[in-house]
C-alpha cells in the first residue's frame, strides 16, 4: 500500500515542500529511505522504528520503501521523522488515510516516541501548502507566527495518534511569553566624545557603516553598543525576514516576531563560514544574516583574519550573500549596518606616541585592512582618550530618547525619497536627491582631482552629507558645510603608524 504525507525541508533560510511517500510490500523485511537524504534523514529509519515500538504499535515485518520527493533536492535534518512515521502507519493500515487528509507534519522523533522541536519552523510552515500542519508542541507558538495554515501541536507519537483517531482532543497551544526586556544602554552614559557621539547618530540616521579607532578604554565599544538603541523598530518586511533567519538558525523567538534591530558581536576568532554562512551538511545562516536589518559589531577588528574581513566586501555592496555548493546555491539576506572598532596598532598606544610595536608587527596589522574594505566605511572616526575633567566632572550628554527623535525624522525624510535610509540611495538618483551648491560641488571636484576620493567614496560622501542635512533640518540642497563635515567624518586612516 502507498501513502503520501506532505512536509518540508530547510534549504538555507527557505523551506522547500516535500512529499513523503511510503510504500509497504511483500518481500524481505527492510526499511529504505531514498530521495537524497542526508545522514540525519537516513538515520530516521532507526528513530522511527524505536518510536513506533515505544508507542505500543507493531512494526511491520515487510519491505518498506520511503521516497522523499522531489528526489533532486537535498533533504536535511531530522524534521522528516514524524511524517515518515505517519506515512508508514497509513500505509500499513494502522491509521485511516482520511484522518490525515489535508494535514502536513513536521517534527523529530525520540526513541521513546516523543516529538521534539526542529530548527526553521517558520520557513518550514511557510513552504507547506496544506490546510493544517502538526508541529512539535514546543514549536507551535513559533509556527503560529506564519499566519497561514491551522497549527496543531503534538508532544508524542502516541498522543498524536489518539488525536487523529478522535479518541482525545488536541492539546492547547502554548503562548509566547515575552520575558521582561531590560532597557538598552543609554547614550547619556558616554562622557565627552562629542565626535564619536555625532558619528554614531549619523550612522543610525543614515545607515552608514562606521569605523572607530582609538586606544583601549577610549569608549569605542561603549559607543557601538548604544547605536542599536537609536534605530527605529523594524518594518513589517524586515521583521518577517529577520524572524525567518532566526528560526532557520535554530535561535529562540521568545518575543514572537523580531521587531527590534538585531545586534550581533562575533568574537574575532570567528571563521569565514560562521560569519558568512554555509556548512557541509546543514547550510546555516551566518552572523551577517543574523544581523540583517540590524547591527554587526566587529570589536577588535584588527584581530580578525584578513580573509574574514575581505569576505564582507561583496555583502556590504549587494545586501545579500550567496553560498554556492556543488548541489545547491543558497541566498541569505545580509543588509546590515557594520560597526568596526580597532586600535591604531597592536599595542594600542600608537596615538599617544608611546607605541612599542615593531615595524613588522605594524605591517602585519595594516595588511588586515584592505583598501577596498576601508573604502566601504562611510564614516571613519578617531576616538581619543576622554578628557579627565569631562570623565570625572562632566555632565551627562543627550539621552538616547532625544537623539532617537532626530534619527526618526531623518529616516522619515529618507522614506519620502523611496528608501529606508540615505545609505541606500542609488547612484543614479544622487543628483536628484542630493543637489549640491556650487561651492560643495567645487570641493568634491577638488578631492577627486587630487585622488582624495574614489568614485565609490564620492557617492558615499554625498549620502553622508544628505544625512547631515536631514539631521540639521536643512532644505533639499546640500551645502558646503555639510560636505566638509562628511569629509571630516571620513578621515583617511593611517593604521600602523604612530597616530592617525
Amino acid at each position: 500500500m502507498l501513502a503520501i504525507i506532505p512536509s518540508a525541508t530547510l534549504l538555507g533560510v527557505e523551506g522547500r515542500a516535500v512529499g513523503v511517500e511510503c510504500h509497504v510490500s511483500n518481500g524481505l523485511p527492510g526499511f529504505t529511505v531514498v530521495g537524497l537524504p542526508d545522514t540525519a534523514c537516513r538515520e530516521a529509519r532507526d528513530r522511527v522504528r524505536a518510536a513506533v515500538l515505544s508507542s505500543g504499535l507493531t512494526w511491520p515485518m515487510r519491505r518498506v520503501t520511503v521516497n522523499l520527493a522531489p528526489s533532486g533536492i537535498r533533504k536535511t535534518g531530522a524534521g522528516l521523522d514524524l511524517p515518515i512515521a505517519i506515512a508508514l502507519l497509513v500505509a500499513t493500515g494502522d491509521l485511516d488515510a482520511e484522518a490525515v487528509a489535508g494535514t502536513a507534519f513536521i517534527g523529530e522523533l525520540g526513541l521513546d516516541g516523543s516529538v521534539r522541536r526542529v530548527p526553521g519552523t517558520v520557513p518550514l510552515v511557510e513552504a507547506i501548502p496544506a490546510r493544517t500542519v502538526v508541529v512539535p508542541l514546543e514549536c507551535a507558538a513559533e509556527a503560529g507566527l506564519v499566519g497561514g495554515p491551522e497549527v496543531r501541536g503534538a508532544d508524542s507519537l502516541a498522543s498524536l495518534l489518539s488525536c487523529l483517531k478522535g479518541n482525545e482532543g488536541w492539546p492547547a497551544l502554548p503562548r509566547l511569553c515575552p520575558p521582561p526586556v531590560p532597557p538598552p544602554p543609554d547614550l547619556s552614559d558616554v562622557r565627552g566624545q562629542e565626535v564619536g557621539r555625532a558619528a554614531v547618530e549619523v550612522a543610525a540616521a543614515g545607515g552608514h557603516h562606521l569605523l572607530l579607532s582609538g586606544p583601549p578604554g577610549a569608549g569605542k565599544t561603549m559607543l557601538a553598543r548604544r547605536l542599536p538603541g537609536l534605530l527605529p523598530p523594524l518594518e513589517r518586511d524586515d521583521s518577517l525576514i529577520a524572524t525567518r533567519v532566526y528560526s532557520a538558525a535554530g535561535l529562540p523567538l521568545p518575543e514572537g516576531l523580531v521587531t527590534r534591530a538585531p545586534f550581533r558581536a562575533p568574537h574575532h576568532g570567528a571563521s569565514v563560514v560562521s560569519l558568512i554562512g554555509g556548512g557541509s551538511g546543514w547550510i546555516r545562516p551566518g552572523e551577517i544574516s543574523l544581523s540583517h536589518a540590524g547591527v554587526l559589531f566587529l570589536d577588535e577588528m584588527g584581530e580578525f583574519p584578513t580573509t574574514v574581513l575581505d569576505s564582507l566586501r561583496q555583502p556590504l555592496e549587494e545586501g545579500v550573500v550567496r553560498v554556492c555548493r556543488a548541489k545547491a546555491t543558497v541566498s541569505f539576506p545580509a543588509r546590515f549596518l557594520l560597526i568596526g572598532a580597532t586600535n591604531p596598532c597592536p599595542c594600542g598606544r600608537g596615538d599617544d606616541g608611546g607605541c612599542r610595536c615593531s615595524g613588522a608587527s605594524r605591517a602585519r596589522y595594516v595588511r588586515r585592512f584592505s583598501g577596498p574594505l576601508l573604502d566601504r566605511f562611510d564614516l571613519r572616526v578617531v576616538v581619543s582618550k576622554p578628557d579627565v575633567d569631562e570623565l570625572l566632572r562632566g555632565g551627562a550628554g543627550e539621552t538616547t530618547a532625544t537623539v532617537c527623535e532626530r534619527v526618526a525624522e531623518a529616516r522619515r525624510r529618507a522614506r519620502v525619497r523611496g528608501v529606508r535610509c540615505n545609505a541606500e540611495l542609488p547612484a543614479r538618483l544622487l543628483d536628484y536627491s542630493v543637489p549640491l551648491t556650487p561651492a560643495a560641488s567645487s570641493l568634491l571636484e577638488h578631492k577627486l582631482r587630487t585622488n582624495g576620493l574614489s568614485a565609490r567614496g564620492l557617492h558615499r560622501v554625498r549620502r553622508v552629507a544628505r544625512t547631515l542635512a536631514d539631521l540639521a533640518g536643512e532644505g533639499d540642497v546640500v551645502g558646503e558645510e555639510h560636505v566638509c563635515l562628511a569629509l571630516g567624518l571620513r578621515a583617511e586612516p593611517r593604521l600602523g603608524e604612530e597616530g592617525w
